[in-house]
Order: C-alpha cells, then sequence, then structure tokens
C-alpha cells in the first residue's frame, strides 16, 4: 500500500533548474566556424575526456594538421569529417562549476536548415555564428527568424573570425548593428553580440588580449550568467493523456488512471478539471508519481491522474483547470517552418500531430510566405517549400484544445506530418507571430474531396 507525500515545493524545483541548467543552441551558415566554436568550448572548460581529445589529435596528424581540429569533436558522422560540414543536430552535455548546459549544435547548411528547429524547439538561448569576413547573409536571416519564431528569449551574437579582419573594432560594430536591428524587428527580446575566435580561442572561454576595445563577457561568462526561468509551473496546467490504465485485477478490480507527462503547470488532489475536447468537468481524486501517492505534481512530471467521475477519456485528451481551459476548434491559424523536400500546397490532406493527439486535416489557406530580405509578406503564395517560413490555416477533421505559442511553446505547437508515409512536413506554431498573416479572402477557397477529408 503506498502512503500520500506532498513532495518538494514546484516552486523549490523551480528554483533549482533555473540556477544550473540551460538548453542552448548554436547555429550559423556554412563554415563560419560552428562547430570549432563548441570543441573550443568543450576543451577549453576542461570538458573534453583525454581519450576523446587523443582520438582528435591522431584524425588532425592523419589529415596533415598540427593542430588539433576541434571541431571533430562535434562533428561525429563519417559525412560530417569528409564535407568538412554538420549535418545532424548534435547533442553535447557538459557542466562548470556554475552551471550545467544541454548543447544543441545545428546544422548551417541551408539544406539542413530544418534540423536548428529541432534544435532550437526546445533552447532558451540560441548562439548564431557570423563570419566577420562575410557579415550578416541570408542564413543568418533564416537562423534569427527561426529563433524569433520558436520564442527563444535570448541571442547571443557570436562575430567569429575576428583574427582573419585584423581583431577591427568597427568590423564588429557594423555588424551587430546590422542583426541586432534585424533580431528586433523580429521581436527578439535581447541579443547579446560578441567578438570571437573560436580557432584561437579569443573571447570563448578566456578573455582575449588583442580586443582591448571590448569589455563585455566571453561566451562561456555569458552562458553561466545569463537569468533563465525553467518555471512551467507558472503557465497554464496542462496535462495530455498518453496511456489510459486499466489493470482489472482482483487487487485493482476499479483502478482507473490517466498517465502522461504534465507539459505545463500544477496539478492537485482536489482540483476541478475539463477533460478536453469533450468539455466535461470532474475532480482530481489521487495522483500517482513512481507508485506513491502524492498531493501535488507539477511539469514536467510524469504521473497518473484519477479522477471522481467514469469519463470516456482516451490518449490525445487534454485535461486542464475547469477554469482555465483553452478554447477547443477545428480551424488553426499558425505559423509554420516548412522542414520538407515535397511542397506544403493549399487543399493538401494532412496528419496534425498535437501533443500526444493525431487527427486528420486539409491546409485551406496559405495567407502568406515571409521574405528574409525585408521581412515583408509575400501574400498568397500557394504553397511553402523547404526552409520557407509561411502561415497557413488548416481544417481538422475533430476538434483540438491548442493554446497561442506565445503563452505555451509545448502546447501551442504542432506538427504537419504527411499521412502516406509519416514524412514530417512541417513545424507549426499556433497563433499570432512576428509573421502577421496577410488579409485574409472573403471566403477561403473550396477543397472538395471524395475520401472524407473534405470538413
Amino acid at each position: 500500500m503506498t502512503t500520500s507525500t506532498t513532495g518538494p515545493a514546484p516552486e523549490a524545483h523551480t528554483a533549482l533548474g533555473a540556477t544550473t541548467l540551460l538548453r542552448f543552441a548554436t547555429a550559423g551558415s556554412v563554415d563560419d566556424g560552428k562547430s570549432t566554436l563548441v570543441g573550443r568550448l568543450l576543451h577549453d572548460s576542461k570538458s573534453v575526456l583525454a581519450d576523446q581529445l587523443e582520438a582528435v589529435e591522431h584524425a588532425s596528424r592523419s589529415r596533415g594538421q598540427e593542430a588539433p581540429d576541434l571541431a571533430l569533436l562535434t562533428d561525429g558522422l563519417r559525412a560530417e569529417r569528409e564535407q568538412g560540414i554538420t549535418i545532424d543536430v548534435a547533442y553535447r552535455y557538459f557542466a562548470t562549476a556554475r552551471r550545467r548546459f544541454i548543447l544543441a549544435d545545428t546544422p548551417g547548411h541551408v539544406q539542413y536548415t530544418r534540423n536548428m528547429v529541432t534544435g532550437a524547439s526546445t533552447a532558451e538561448l540560441a548562439v548564431v555564428l557570423v563570419d566577420a569576413r562575410n557579415g550578416v547573409v541570408e542564413q543568418t536571416r533564416r537562423h534569427a527568424a527561426v529563433a524569433a519564431l520558436l520564442r527563444v528569449p535570448h541571442v547571443v551574437l557570436a562575430v567569429n573570425k575576428m583574427d582573419l579582419v585584423g581583431y577591427q573594432e568597427s568590423v564588429f560594430a557594423a555588424i551587430a548593428e546590422e542583426f541586432t536591428d534585424y533580431a528586433t524587428q523580429l521581436g527578439v527580446p535581447e541579443v547579446t553580440a560578441i567578438p570571437i575566435s573560436a580557432l584561437v580561442g579569443d573571447n570563448v572561454v578566456e578573455p582575449s588580449a588583442h580586443m582591448d576595445w571590448y569589455g563585455g563577457p566571453t561566451v562561456l561568462e555569458h552562458l553561466e550568467t545569463v537569468p533563465v526561468s525553467h518555471d512551467l509551473t507558472a503557465c497554464h496546467a496542462r496535462f495530455p493523456v498518453q496511456y489510459v490504465i486499466r489493470p482489472q485485477t482482483a487487487e485493482h478490480p476499479d483502478y482507473r488512471g490517466y498517465a502522461g507527462q504534465i507539459a505545463a503547470g500544477v496539478f492537485r488532489v482536489g482540483d476541478r478539471v475539463a477533460v478536453l475536447p469533450s468539455g466535461r468537468t470532474s475532480e482530481i481524486t489521487a495522483i500517482d508519481a513512481l507508485g506513491v501517492c502524492v498531493d501535488t505534481a507539477w511539469a514536467p512530471q510524469s504521473v497518473t491522474l484519477r479522477l471522481a467521475d467514469d469519463i470516456d477519456i482516451s490518449r490525445g485528451d487534454l485535461i486542464t483547470p475547469a477554469a482555465d481551459a483553452p478554447p477547443t476548434g477545428q480551424d488553426v491559424e499558425a505559423t509554420v517552418c516548412h522542414v520538407a523536400d515535397r511542397p506544403l500546397s493549399v487543399g493538401q490532406r494532412v496528419l496534425l500531430k498535437h501533443t500526444t493527439r493525431t487527427v486528420k486535416a486539409i491546409v485551406k489557406e496559405i495567407p502568406s510566405r515571409l521574405t528574409l530580405d525585408d521581412l515583408s509578406q509575400h501574400p498568397e503564395p500557394g504553397r511553402l517549400v523547404a526552409n520557407d517560413i509561411g502561415r497557413v490555416k488548416v481544417r481538422t477533421a475533430e476538434p483540438l484544445a491548442l493554446d497561442a505559442y506565445a503563452d505555451s511553446r509545448r502546447t501551442g505547437s504542432f506538427l504537419l506530418i504527411d499521412p502516406a508515409d509519416g514524412t514530417t512536413l512541417a513545424a507549426g506554431m499556433a497563433g499570432d507571430s512576428f509573421a502577421s498573416a496577410a488579409p485574409a479572402p472573403a471566403e477561403a477557397p473550396s477543397v472538395d474531396d471524395e475520401d472524407g477529408w473534405d470538413f
């Protein structure tokens, strides 16, 4: 028999996480030096094991390089090493005395921009690299747009290869001003510009002796001190049901529990809750966490909720406070980043995956596509191709309960999937974004279908 316990307060849990863990992603164009920066960060912060460094030194010597190529610490795939580019998202875990880090090193090649969406979707900070010789290029703007779209609260502009421009302050200042102006137009709340040379280590972990005109933090100092909030308990409470537990054994003949991971907020025994999309209400009678009954649970714990009433609840339903439930509906308007090679077109049949729920849907309209050069909207493009960012209107076969992405990154996001082969087509963020939709026509285009997809 389990015993009742409340466990540590969610506030204490939140405060601990906020001071000890930072999730961040790196992005930049090809050959801007992302992998070298990450390698330098790991090497100079003493986060590389001796055998790893020895393997890198051996590989570098075999390629005719005198100094170890620190990019090899992150470019683990054979194709990455051969081509000298990052292809996959490389996750690295390291720690200093002040903070723990989860780093996502994302590709810079335009073909793999989709991977940045993966790496930055859970990041609290993005490091965008720029080659000091080239300045802000289209891919830099695309990465800034993705960071803004994903509501990454902190952006670091790392102006790399300053050694190749003679460590000139004027070069750094011009690039920093151009990028900051662009990011501000996108709604990025904070940009910190740092001049660096990842190859020789200037301003990565140790301050540079070549840039006495710069008085700001190094990259690592900023990562260690940037204020980051993990307070998911302050968000609207949301619990996507993943699995219904019905043992129907002699020991538990009437047990009915709803298992899943709390996406946001706090749930307590006695709370009045609503089950969406049905709208039925009940009361939480028990919360089971790791086989123990608790009085309180909070994000991102995985728990089982038990309710007072036997309601028809299945995978994909959303349990929320009855007084704080999101609206439900079949019409979704959102900004999407298209990640597939095949285009997304008006009238296309898709699957929409939101938390644990997947429903049929039809793309009713694509009101606009973002032009990265000047942030203007190209109206009614008809379709989106790989790496495009645009607005879409989707009609679903069943009601969904979506929050605005601005309110919740977990329950305001979704995926559009090809029903034929399961390929992910686009990552969507519900509600408003920096890419405001163009004026909609009086009536959405009619999309008829004979296979039951016309909703």
